[in-house]
């Protein structure tokens, strides 16, 4: 008994101390674990409301992401470490919001989440980058890691990869400046204008970069949402009709489709000077279809 009433007495400063200790927060030391999550309105098999005058069912909604960072209180990005695996590979990653299933043609597996590390701090932003980096998008795709090895978000004839990849099938068509109608309008966003074969070991060079940067400065890592607007992507744009050249947008500076979608996507299509190096670049004002929500 007493050896009981001993360890009570023992017990009670210890707890007291401790909870005395848990009052004051430690100073962050190390890195932590974050992730982030991502959302787009882009089930298979059901109508995208308010996108254009008829029903509208996505095909296809993948896009990569890289150079993520999230920007403390002092307005500096941190970068964050991404973790490797079939998603992830050096900084990159594969975001997929469609399943193969009711009239989508990707893959069965969906990832809606980056995950990593960051140095411990006080994050209310977040930034990065719609696109693979030059070292990565330009390399032979059987030889590639994952998620680089898909040759569904391959561009073979630029010598890259699809940025963003995003087909919608409105009801009833596309309908061609030629009267002929076809079932898909297309984004497919990347670099543009390349040439060289890295397959050859050549170096490749790009007339337009066409990577989006993102910088949301009002973004709670653990609570708040990254939103992938289609709606705000898509204002503008007639589905249902197509002005020329691809069917939709394929980053082409002369595609009349491309002129609105890139305004949204915050990218200059066109070079402001004839022979210019700015197509491709970040226009002043910045995209406008990626926002940060609360659930």
């Amino acid at each position: 008994m007493w050896t009981m009433m001993k360890g009570r007495r023992l017990a009670a400063p210890l707890m007291l101390a401790l909870a005395l200790a848990g009052c004051a927060t430690p100073p962050p030391e190390g890195d932590r674990p974050v992730a982030l999550r991502f959302a787009m309105d882009a089930a298979c098999g059901r109508d995208l409301a308010g996108i254009a005058p008829v029903p509208v069912q996505v095909r296809d909604a993948r896009l990569f992401v890289s150079e993520v960072a999230l920007i403390d209180r002092a307005g500096r990005a941190v970068p964050v470490t991404l973790d490797q695996n079939v998603w992830q590979h050096q900084g990159t990653a594969l975001l997929d919001f469609e399943d193969a299933t009711q009239g989508c043609t990707g893959t069965p597996d969906l990832n809606d989440r980056i995950t990593g590390t960051v140095k411990a701090g006080d994050y209310t932003g977040v930034a990065f980058t719609i696109g693979v980096p030059p070292a990565l998008n330009h390399s032979a795709y059987e030889q590639a890691p994952a998620p680089f090895d898909l040759t569904a978000m391959g561009w073979s004839w630029q010598a890259g990869r699809k940025f963003i990849k995003i087909e919608l099938l409105p009801q009833g068509g596309v309908q061609r400046p030629n009267g002929t109608p076809t079932g898909a309008w297309n984004v497919h966003l990347g670099s543009s204008g390349c040439k060289g074969d890295p397959v050859k070991g050549e170096t490749v060079t790009c007339a337009a970069s066409n990577r989006i940067p993102v910088r949301l400065e009002r973004f709670d890592p653990a609570r708040d949402v990254i939103d992938i607007d289609l709606k705000a992507l898509f204002a503008g744009t007639d589905l249902t009709r197509d002005g020329g050249g691809a069917v939709g947008c394929m980053s082409g500076p002369s595609d009349p489709d491309c002129t609105v979608l890139f305004q949204a996507m915050g990218l200059r299509l066109k070079p402001t000077v004839e022979g210019g190096t700015d197509g491709g670049q970040p226009l002043p004002e910045g995209q406008r279809f990626i926002k940060a929500v609360r659930p």
